[in-house]
């Protein structure tokens, strides 16, 4: 297998910086009280996280500025998409999951494609943050990170957003859906 370059043509980069930029001016109940200015000069500052950025956007996950850590000044981006992500659907949960099946193994896993593209799969309370956002997954659902003791006994946790409400669900971590894949955060 081929290594893909972790890095960005000026045309992409270009293109990039671009699509955040309208997506963040046309969302801005999303990240009140912060300034694109700012998130430009961190992504400025910590250009090899645009390659991460890229990818969450090639796989349809629409990644947009959710929050800023004052603690570190790492603005927090969220894939944003309103279903889950299209380039990361019909995927288990991880590994472990994906070698346990038989038959009918899906291509990848949730757990290493996050991993491959620089991200972190959200955790149930960030899912239930970027719900406060907007409406997100009224048609699809997503992995969420799973407690050790829960993927020990072979289950895994998705969610979705169903009749106004935030449903966690589970299911065999070797599942997999064409409704269902994953979110991911990143902090640059």
């Amino acid at each position: 297998m081929v290594q893909k370059a972790k890095e960005l043509s000026p045309e992409q980069r270009e293109e990039l910086l671009s699509t955040l930029k309208a997506r963040f001016e046309e969302n801005m109940n999303r990240h009140k009280d912060l300034l694109w200015i700012n998130v430009q000069a961190n992504l400025d500052e910590h250009s090899e996280k645009l390659w991460s950025l890229n990818e969450m956007e090639i796989t349809g996950g629409e990644p947009d500025v959710v929050s800023h850590d004052n603690m570190t000044g790492e603005y927090i981006f969220f894939d944003c998409s309103k279903e889950s992500p299209k380039g990361r659907r019909s995927v288990c949960y991880d590994r472990e999951a994906l070698e346990s099946r038989k038959k009918h193994k899906p291509e990848n896993n949730a757990m290493d494609m996050a991993n491959a593209i620089g991200i972190e799969m959200l955790t149930e309370e960030q899912y239930r943050e970027l719900q406060e956002l907007d409406n997100f997954d009224m048609k699809t659902s997503s992995w969420v990170q799973t407690p050790a003791n829960i993927r020990k006994l072979g289950g895994a946790l998705f969610c979705d957003r169903r009749y106004e409400t935030v449903f966690v669900y589970h299911n065999g971590a070797d599942s997999y859906y064409g409704a269902r894949g994953f979110r991911g955060s990143l902090r640059v």
